[in-house]
């Protein structure tokens, strides 16, 4: 709810409040700037919002013990003050700015987002936008799904790209993956409303591989470290194939479905092979130590994220930087050999020519079966 606020003002009365919020609309209107989630617009395409809340700290104790923020209603009454979506101005309390506000929503009435998608639940938030569970009641019977948004001007890059991009980008780049027969989710939709872009998907049941290990607390069996392995080369070696990078391959970003399936998800920073980005898009720790950025963006990218992850599901750690990395049968001394030549293969800033997701998916075939004759 905080994002795209530089400052908070907070009036001593509704006369105030009208003529402040007036002053500082014409102080700001030739800035470009973010929405603030939740809040109401004072008028199309204004930079000034407004809501109804608490000026000093109240809290009000739930029947489950917690405690929230609270404001008191007519009556008096202390009443949670809710952050959320349509939930800016209570029902009982008098909108002074409701001239020009009303225009503003009036253009949102004919938005997919209000005529057939039921947005439930916030996934995450940040300046980019935010990712959120949804309903789809124009299907039949009607179906779970993911909605994620892109703000405009959000986390806005020197190069243009803002949130808005992004996900317009990434709606592009599933498309074309679906079409060349790579498994990525399916899309049911995607448009712009209010400035902001959306992309709606399949919503995967099941919980991040992230969310899976913190839960685990500790390292896998090798022969399933093993199985989840294959799937990812399986995939990189599909994405490869068909002629794009990921860039952001990281146990966050795959779901570990009920059937055992790894399912990947969020290709905002997905470039084509052709075309690097010279612009990094990975996350510290899966991404190459050592090397240029065309390396750093390219397959070698995805190739030492796997290796990470590999690494992580075998010993339960995340590798040392190099110097200071151990080996992996330091770190649990019954793992095949030829993994661990494998895995520093992967982690090497400078790894063999020969190197690809389709040898690797092979060779993870080979050690499994070799452990399971065993």
């Amino acid at each position: 709810s905080q994002v795209g606020k530089i400052f908070t003002v907070y009036p001593r009365n509704d006369q105030e409040a009208v003529a402040l919020a007036s002053r500082l609309h014409e102080l700001t209107r030739r800035f470009s700037a973010p929405a603030v989630p939740f809040d109401l617009r004072y008028r199309s395409g204004s930079n000034v919002y407004y809501r109804y809340g608490a000026f000093t700290l109240q809290e009000l104790v739930l029947p489950n013990g917690e405690r929230v923020s609270a404001i008191r209603d007519s009556h008096g009454e202390l009443v949670p003050d809710v952050c959320a979506p349509e939930k800016a101005q209570p029902v009982w309390a008098e909108d002074p700015f409701a001239v020009e506000p009303q225009r503003s929503r009036r253009q949102l009435t004919d938005s997919p987002l209000k005529t057939r998608f039921k947005v439930f639940g916030a996934l995450s938030q940040r300046g980019k936008g935010g990712v959120y569970q949804a309903v789809d009641i124009a299907a039949d019977p009607p179906r779970l799904c993911l909605l994620k948004e892109g703000r405009h001007a959000g986390e806005l890059g020197w190069d243009g790209r803002d949130g808005h991009w992004r996900v317009k980008h990434e709606a592009q780049v599933l498309a074309r993956l679906r079409d060349s027969g790579v498994n990525v989710p399916r899309v049911y939709a995607s448009f712009e409303s209010a400035k902001n872009y959306y992309l709606v998907t399949e919503f995967i049941d099941g919980e991040s591989l992230h969310a899976h290990l913190l839960r685990l607390q500790r390292r896998m069996p090798v022969a399933r470290a093993l199985r989840y392995g294959i799937q990812l080369a399986d995939f990189l070696a599909q994405l490869h194939a068909a002629g794009w990078v990921w860039r952001d391959c990281k146990p966050a970003n795959l779901i570990l479905t009920k059937q055992g399936e790894l399912r990947p998800l969020d290709f905002e920073g997905a470039c084509l092979l052709t075309r690097l980005d010279p612009l990094p898009w990975m996350t510290p720790g899966f991404t190459p130590p050592e090397g240029n950025l065309a390396e750093a963006s390219g397959r070698l990218a995805d190739l030492y994220a796997l290796g990470t992850i590999l690494y992580l599901l075998l010993t339960g750690r995340m590798p040392e930087p190099l110097p200071a990395r151990w080996p992996a049968r330091q770190e649990r001394r019954n793992l095949p050999a030829e993994l661990c030549e494998l895995l520093a293969e992967l982690m090497n800033p400078a790894p063999p020519a020969s190197l690809n997701a389709h040898t690797v998916m092979q060779r993870l075939a080979s050690i499994l079966r070799s452990l399971s004759a065993k």
